[in-house]
């Protein structure tokens, strides 16, 4: 029973990603790549000195999800994590992150937001995103034209969610060779 409902929670996160666009797929496998120090992001994602410049930033950037990491690991004894004494702490490098990311243009929408920092973060950071998007969104640091989609984007049910699932995510996508393929 167990290996069924990991099966079916496989494929719909399978189909979930399948439906981002090809610029999303692209940017969620280079991010996880860079975030979870999978691959040699340059040599496998850099088109070009511009794109080699935003992975080095990115990897700089991306320095503030170790920290993010073990705020957001629940306290073993009140199973809680981070409280609002946590706020300042939690969200600045979360906001930080977020900002770079969607700055980029490469995010067009909320669940592709959600989809990769699920992977980069954990389950625990699903009640923090809607306030991190939503946040970096509104930032003068996105196109006013890409704010305006980008706040569009995020459902009423996202946004206002009353529980968040702390089941794991399991379908992590990678880069694939199209030799691989054929």
């Amino acid at each position: 029973m167990a290996t069924t409902r990991t099966a079916q929670t496989i494929l719909t996160e399978m189909r979930e990603f399948a439906g981002f666009s090809p610029c999303e797929q692209r940017y969620i496998r280079r991010s996880l790549d860079v975030g979870l120090a999978r691959h040699d992001a340059f040599r496998r994602w850099a088109r070009g000195p511009a794109e080699a410049a935003s992975i080095r930033t990115q990897y700089v950037i991306y320095q503030d999800l170790k920290l993010l990491r073990s705020l957001l690991q629940s306290d073993g004894e009140s199973g809680e994590g981070p409280g609002l004494e946590d706020l300042e702490t939690v969200m600045g490098p979360l906001l930080r992150v977020t900002t770079f990311d969607l700055a980029q243009g490469r995010i067009e929408c909320f669940s592709a937001y959600r989809f990769l920092y699920e992977r980069l973060l954990g389950a625990e950071v699903r009640p923090w995103l809607p306030g991190a998007f939503c946040g970096a969104a509104a930032l003068p640091h996105i196109r006013p034209d890409r704010r305006k989609e980008l706040l569009q984007s995020i459902s009423e049910a996202a946004a206002t969610a009353p529980a968040w699932s702390m089941c794991a995510p399991r379908f992590f996508p990678e880069f694939v060779e199209m030799e691989e393929v054929a």
